[in-house]
């Protein structure tokens, strides 16, 4: 898994064998040594949360980021990234939606995970408020991301609603990551 806290970079990930032979897959890399590496991953999850960078669970090919916000120039910098499927696990808030939009003007090519309404009406019992919702536009959001962001900016469902994705069951968590490894979205 990586953590993109400007300016270093975490990884931690047993399966890619970057530090062989010891049990702590953990390795610190600064913004350039990151654009250096060569790693064999298909699928690279960025997350803003430590809590589910630490416990995210594992899947082949795949690799895990803590993002921390909206920081992405570290990121932007790994142009091997490109060639991965990118998936940005934010909260279901309008920030996260905000920092998705963000996002995708350094990767066009990354996909939410679990910033989806079924995933905001199945977590109900767990949705909190968000203290100052982002209003203005969001040109990069697809028509399903755009319409719950305006659901949320709008209080469509209840004002400033969010669900933080440290909320979410990890029994859901792993439900969608097994439909990636399948092949789904």
């Amino acid at each position: 898994m990586i953590t993109t806290r400007p300016p270093i970079l975490a990884q931690r990930h047993p399966r890619l064998g970057l530090l062989p032979g010891t049990p702590q897959p953990d390795v610190t890399l600064d913004a350039d040594s990151f654009a250096r590496l060569t790693i064999p991953v298909r699928r690279v999850f960025i997350t803003e949360n430590e809590t589910n960078f630490l416990a995210f669970p594992a899947l082949p090919d795949s690799l895990a980021i803590f993002g921390a916000g909206y920081g992405w120039d570290a990121l932007a910098q790994a142009r091997w990234l490109a060639g991965c499927t990118l998936h940005y696990w934010g909260d279901i808030d309008t920030h996260g939606f905000a920092i998705l939009d963000q996002l995708r003007g350094k990767f066009a090519q990354v996909e939410s995970f679990l910033m989806d309404r079924q995933t905001l009406m199945a977590h109900r019992a767990l949705r909190g408020e968000e203290e100052k919702p982002a209003l203005h536009d969001l040109p990069r959001l697809d028509a399903r991301e755009r319409a719950l962001f305006d659901e949320l900016r709008d209080n469509r469902i209840r004002r400033a609603l969010r669900l933080e994705q440290e909320r979410i069951g990890f029994h859901w968590v792993q439900a969608a990551l097994a439909r990636i490894a399948d092949g789904e979205r």
